[in-house]
């Protein structure tokens, strides 16, 4: 039975500082993260089901959650910008395939 070998302490001060940030900012960044697909999740979701007022509600959200994620380099301000376009394409097909 292999079992994975043991952490070792930093000795150093700084490092054991450096290990406690650490884990206050890994908790922050997935937080963060979670919120981002959560908040993408939501408009494909509303745009799935045809709620053409529901998805551009929350597409407007939406935005707002992921340019504070990329802001902070948590997912890069280039799949941000994509993902941004693809969903704000799929709402603006959703209100012409209702309008008409």
């Amino acid at each position: 039975m292999a079992t994975k070998p043991k952490k070792k302490n930093p000795r150093l001060a700084s490092g054991r500082k450096r290990v406690r940030q650490d884990v206050k900012i890994n908790a922050a960044n997935t937080s963060l993260r979670s919120k981002y697909r959560t908040a993408v999740k939501n408009v494909e979701k509303a745009v799935l089901a045809g709620d053409k007022e529901k998805a551009t509600e929350l597409f407007a959200k939406m935005q707002k959650v992921v340019d504070i994620v990329a802001d902070k380099g948590i997912f890069h301000k280039n799949k941000a910008a994509r993902d941004k376009s693809r969903l704000s394409s799929k709402v603006k097909t959703l209100a012409t395939a209702t309008a008409a």
